[in-house]
């Protein structure tokens, strides 16, 4: 679209931008080495700590968390001048688009023409949504005329777009030729930009869990106290959306009055200006902390060697300096939580309780009709081959993301809701949230996919015959969703801070504030008459180092189909030793 300046940045504002990444980096890396001291000894008490037995024995699965590879033919709609043409996209493991001209490049290896990281972007599939957005990007001023140009994003129809909008960077139209093909891509779409915005929350790395709680108090310090979705996203994209914010006034101020032309024209080249901005930041983010990782590998090796001797020690003198601490806020705190705080907290626990609740329920459905569906070709007398493919596509429950749909659309339900605690709490995290329950909805179905795999294989043996088969699945049926339902208990997990003033204070505070949200949770469980068992189970998503490794090994590869196979009983093709491993 017009608009476009020729250069969106010149040397000198490239420089500029250089030298507040710099300042950002000098800033902040003294609060994530500090962070990463209260890191290390968190991870040691916590290894240190005494285990109950853990309520849930769901056996934890090795896959690593990945986003089905979608490919397929799409319209994109860019170019100078821009229109609408035919492309081939791939969304690949890892969360990231590309697009080629036609399949036959992709399939022949050869280069994109152009890709994408899916942090941070929102799919739109309504045109006119879309289109207000374009409007409230540049707004025309009341003494503003202008004469409107043909719009070229309305001059094709578009009956299925793919919208996908970031605050940051450049926006990319797509159209697929079906609402079936939309709605694919959508879903495909939106399993990658939650793959890549919770790289950091899924990682339980002293290293990942320091970073984000450096950002926190990087944060604080520059008078952000409220709750947001800035740490969505890997640490250089969290540093780099963390300084588009405060630059973000002086270039609407700076550059909008300058841009001519109709106002979606305009839109689209302050999109191309941010998208710019965005990768000259991203670029110095990245560099500046390759070059910290060094140090960062050595100050994390020489924590781990001086802290953990002295430990008991350590956390001795933490929990005196947090007494005296919580003798001088104490009495402040409760009348600012009795006042603030009690009045909301039953309303926000149900909301959070609820959506859970919801989401975990939508799994145990899921997971028993999966269960079902293995049993029924069991009885039925399905070939070796067939039963094989059924097992197969049992164990990729957790990556389908049409399958998955039901327990992620609970979460998403619940935006609504939990936009509720914007005005008390000013609370902007809601998109983190979602995620997260997202996420775990992901995990637990895979652990559950996993046990019953491993269980069913254990079990099930040659010498049973189609009728004994069925009922043993029925058993380990029974005992994995005993298991799940084990599950709907506590869904938060909070940890203990270091030895830095702002941490114990931290801790005080959530320590106080936990035990009213205790207080609710027993309140609204032993109503609804669940079980809280949940200690242990929750406490490590999945980490996330090698994902992209993985996504790279799984690169034009296809999962191996099942073979002719062998049939053990002539009366029951009862499935092969390890059939059923995962």
């Amino acid at each position: 679209m017009g608009g476009r300046p020729s250069s969106p940045l010149d040397k000198r504002q490239q420089q500029h931008l250089r030298g507040q990444v710099d300042t950002l980096l000098r800033n902040f890396l003294p609060c994530y080495r500090g962070q990463l001291g209260a890191s290390v000894l968190r991870q040691i008490s916590r290894e240190l700590e005494p285990r109950e037995p853990a309520g849930c024995q769901l056996m934890r699965s090795k896959k690593l968390p990945r986003v089905r590879e979608h490919r397929g033919p799409l319209t994109q709609f860019g170019g100078h001048p821009p229109r609408w043409q035919p492309i081939f996209c791939v969304l690949r493991g890892d969360g990231r688009l590309e697009w080629f001209s036609h399949r036959e490049e992709y399939e022949n290896g050869g280069h994109p023409l152009g890709s994408m990281a899916l942090t941070g972007y929102t799919v739109l599939t309504s045109q006119r949504e879309y289109l207000r957005l374009l409007d409230t990007l540049c707004p025309v001023s009341s003494g503003e005329h202008t004469q409107e140009e043909s719009d070229p994003l309305l001059e094709m129809p578009v009956n299925f777009p793919l919208f996908l909008q970031h605050p940051f960077r450049r926006h990319l139209c797509f159209s697929a030729a079906t609402g079936e093909a939309q709605r694919a891509w959508r879903l495909a779409l939106q399993g990658g930009i939650r793959l890549r915005g919770t790289v950091l929350q899924r990682s339980q790395a002293p290293a990942a869990r320091a970073f984000l709680d450096a950002v926190r108090l990087y944060r604080r310090h520059q008078g952000h106290f409220g709750d947001d979705d800035v740490t969505l996203g890997s640490d250089a994209e969290v540093l780099t959306g963390v300084l588009m914010r405060e630059l973000l006034p002086a270039l609407r101020a700076q550059t909008l009055p300058g841009l001519r032309g109709p106002g979606r024209n305009r839109a689209w080249a302050w999109t191309e200006l941010l998208d710019a901005v965005h990768a000259a930041v991203l670029a110095r983010a990245s560099a500046g902390l390759r070059a910290f990782q060094p140090e960062k590998d050595e100050l994390l090796a020489v924590l781990e060697k001086t802290l953990r001797p002295d430990v008991d020690q350590i956390l001795r003198q933490q929990e005196r300096l947090a007494g005296r601490l919580r003798v001088e806020v104490q009495r402040p705190l409760e009348s600012c939580l009795r006042g603030k705080v009690d009045t909301q907290l039953s309303l926000v626990t149900q909301n959070l309780l609820s959506t859970m609740e919801a989401v975990l329920s939508a799994v145990q459905t899921l997971l028993a009709q999966g269960m079902d569906r293995l049993s029924r070709h069991l009885r039925g007398n399905s070939s070796g081959t067939q039963l094989r493919k059924e097992v197969y596509s049992f164990g990729e429950m957790p990556w389908d993301p049409e399958l998955m749909q039901t327990c992620y659309h609970e979460a998403e339900r619940s935006q609504g809701h939990l936009g509720q605690l914007v005005v008390p709490f000013g609370f902007l995290g809601t998109q983190s949230l979602v995620f997260g329950a997202q996420d775990l909805a992901q995990q637990l179905m895979a652990d559950a996919v996993t046990t019953f795999l491993q269980l069913a294989d254990q079990g099930l043996t040659t010498a049973l015959d189609c009728t004994q088969a069925a009922q043993q699945l029925e058993k380990v049926r029974g005992r994995v969703l005993k298991e799940l339902l084990e599950f709907e208990g506590d869904v938060l997990a909070v940890g203990s801070p270091a030895l830095t003033i702002e941490g114990i204070s931290k801790d005080i505070v959530q320590g106080v504030l936990l035990q009213r949200i205790d207080r609710e949770l027993k309140k609204a469980l032993g109503a609804s008459d669940v079980s809280c068992t949940l200690d242990g189970c929750s406490e490590a998503p999945w980490d996330q180092t090698g994902v992209d490794e993985e996504a790279e090994a799984q690169r034009g590869t296809c999962p191996e189909q099942p073979g002719s196979g062998t049939e053990v009983q002539s009366l029951c093709p009862l499935p092969p030793p390890r059939t059923f491993h995962s």
